[in-house]
């Protein structure tokens, strides 16, 4: 029963440690993206206003435009993937090792129990089935009991 407990316990870790790294993993994709958008406000705003100018006077207005946005995707396209690509590393894999491990020692400890604890749900459905393997041994006995003559002494 400690050995169950103790499984227990170590698989309860793992699923915390594991939520903790993913959980850690989201909000650093969260952060990293939402500084990626700040610093694509902010930055390309100003080199907008700044490129527009310059390209106004060389396309136009409106393929200065067109171009400025087109960049403005390129950029926020290549942030993204890069926020994407972001793994959790290595903790990940042992706790999930360690998670997998605890799951095989549960289902060992609770086919165990099931054995041990099986014949006391047998003896309650078929309670003949659980006197049957009694049955002879007592019968020897009282056999034995039988057939002494009464002047004998007991061992």
């Amino acid at each position: 029963m400690d050995r169950f407990i103790n499984n227990l316990r170590v698989l309860w870790r793992a699923e915390r440690a594991i939520a903790d790294i993913k959980l850690r993993n989201a909000l650093a994709q969260s952060g990293l993206n939402a500084a990626a958008v700040l610093l694509a406000l902010f930055g390309l705003m100003l080199f907008e206003v700044a490129a527009f100018f310059a390209l106004r006077e060389i396309w136009g207005t409106v393929m200065s435009a067109l171009a400025l946005g087109a960049a403005n995707f390129i950029i926020a396209g290549l942030l993204a993937l890069i926020a994407a690509r972001k793994k959790p590393g290595r903790e990940l894999e042992l706790a999930n090792e360690i998670q997998a491990s605890a799951m095989e020692a549960l289902q060992t400890d609770a086919r165990a129990f099931q054995q041990e604890f099986s014949f006391i749900g047998r003896s309650f459905k078929h309670p003949m089935e659980s006197v049957v393997p009694l049955i002879v041994p007592l019968a020897t006995m009282a056999i034995n009991a039988i057939r002494k003559p009464k002047g004998e002494a007991k061992p």
